[in-house]
This record gives structure tokens, sequence and C-alpha cells, in this order.
């Protein structure tokens, strides 16, 4: 992906894709991911016009300082995250660090390694939506034991 690609703003309101979801948990249930990161599905549910996949859509929110312990998205899953407030680092294995601010998105493809999900702040907080479609049933995040 270019630095443009992941730099770009006001992506159009029909993409789909991608995040950090925990896909058991009932919409509306908030799960303690890392430290001050707080999970928060806010929608799942089966894509009537690609059989077989969901789309788990989730809000992170970082307090200053928070990040997200290392997880991976499943095999079938593509990740899609959308930074709403603040500044986060992001890093898939294998890739370079990625610093993005509000209005700024990232995409991780299938079976992503995300090591690195943190607030760039020690004084701001942070939040971000992720969008995942992956196979229905599919445990959208699993973190690292």
């Amino acid at each position: 992906h270019s630095p443009a690609q992941r730099a770009a703003k006001g992506l159009p309101a029909l993409v789909l894709a991608a995040g950090f979801a925990l896909a058991a948990d009932p919409p509306g249930r908030a799960a303690s991911t890392g430290e001050g990161a707080t999970e928060k599905q806010i929608f799942s549910g089966k894509l009537p016009n690609v059989p077989g996949k969901t789309l788990t859509v989730v809000q992170v929110d970082y307090r200053p300082g928070g990040f997200s312990a290392p997880h991976r998205h499943p095999a079938s899953g593509f990740v899609y995250a959308y930074v709403l407030s603040g500044t986060i680092r992001s890093q898939v294995e294998g890739e370079p660090l990625g610093v993005y601010s509000a209005g700024q998105f990232w995409t991780e493809p299938p079976n992503s390694h995300h090591i690195v999900s943190a607030n760039a702040s020690k004084t701001e907080p942070a939040r971000l939506i992720a969008h995942v479609i992956a196979d229905d049933g599919a445990q959208a995040t699993v973190y690292d034991k």
C-alpha cells in the first residue's frame, strides 16, 4: 500500500472492510483487550450479497498511552480501520510501523499478525472504528497467548 493510500481521507460510506472485533461478544458489550484499550462491538451481520461472509464493526477506544495486545485476524478476514479521533500507531508483522491521525485509515490482509496497535499520545485519548469481513462464525480477533 502506498503512503497516499494509507493517508487518504474521506472514504466513501460504502467501503466495506476490517477490524479488531470480538465476534463472540454481543453488540454493545465492551471488552478490555490490552492496557488502556477498550473494544465495543457495534454491529455484526451476515452480508446478504456475499454468501458465507459476516461483517463485524468494532469501536476501539484508547486512553492516553493505551494499547491493544498483539493479535491475529482470521485467514478469511480482511480488516479496514479508520481513525475517528487522536493518533494511533499500528503495525502488522513484516510491514513498517504506521502513524495515523483522525480521518486516516489502513487495511490488513487476511491472517495478519497485528503486533502494534496503540495510542501515539500520552496525554490525549484516541478512537478508531474497525471493520472485519470474515467467514461466518470466524472469531474476528484472537489475542496472542
